[in-house]
């Protein structure tokens, strides 16, 4: 039987994908656990396959991974109650977006990574928590407007920039 992944584990391969030489002191304050508990898993996902090996990957210093990019549409069993779904997006670190919706879908959650097959693994995450009755995702072709921040509260044609 394949092993599969908790929230904990997630939480320590993000961590690692963003720096593979975070000792296991500084994963261990991330999630939470022992330095050793921390140092077990770690070879229990080496283990298991999920970490394959370590590497560096030298550049001009600028970030030019390409990012792959999912509308996931999220069907609730029940539309007034789900704020657990909610929380439980709100760990996983590859989701950038969240929206509560009218229509047909109750959310649609936007998610970033640079590989496909996390997105694939969180689908299956997201499709196997408590209350969710359906999922149907979509991959982003290319981006053609992007605004990387948010201004909250502030009228988009009010302000200077162009739209």
């Amino acid at each position: 039987m394949r092993y599969l992944l908790d929230r904990i584990d997630e939480q320590i391969l993000s961590a690692l994908r963003t720096n593979a030489r975070a000792s296991h002191a500084e994963l261990s304050s991330k999630v939470n656990l022992s330095r050793n508990a921390v140092r077990v898993r770690i070879e229990r996902l080496e283990r298991e396959g999920f970490i394959k090996g370590y590497t560096i990957v030298t550049g001009d210093g600028g970030d030019d991974s390409p990012i792959t990019t999912a509308l996931m549409f999220v069907y609730r069993q029940d539309r007034m109650r789900g704020g657990e779904i909610i929380q439980a997006l709100r760990t996983i670190p590859e989701v950038v977006a969240c929206d509560v919706m009218t229509g047909d879908f109750d959310l649609v959650v936007r998610v970033e990574s640079p590989r496909a097959d996390r997105i694939r693994q969180i689908w299956q995450l997201i499709s196997e928590l408590p209350g969710v009755r359906d999922t149907l995702t979509a991959f982003a072709l290319s981006s053609v407007v992007r605004r990387d921040e948010v201004r909250r509260g502030q009228n988009p044609a009010a302000s200077n920039e162009p739209l």
